[in-house]
């Protein structure tokens, strides 16, 4: 992947999406994550399955959860 490329159009073009755990209701707003051996971590949108995913470097995406565990997101 090339750096510059931030997004896959057709997130549905990966099959191993994961929501997590605390994701629960029927409110319909979770983010799923694919596991991917690509240096990148896909994230999207569970209401629209075939729509863009976002790709975040490990690193980003680790400070992220990090941030949100802690309360500061």
């Amino acid at each position: 992947m090339k750096p510059h490329e931030h997004s896959i159009p057709d997130a549905s073009a990966l099959t191993s999406w994961r929501k997590s755990s605390y994701s629960g209701g029927s409110s319909g707003d979770c983010l799923e994550v694919a596991d991917t051996p690509h240096p990148t971590v896909p994230v999207r949108d569970s209401k629209l399955p075939t729509g863009p995913a976002l790709l975040f470097s490990a690193p980003a995406w680790t400070a992220f959860v990090g941030a949100v565990y802690r309360g500061r997101m």
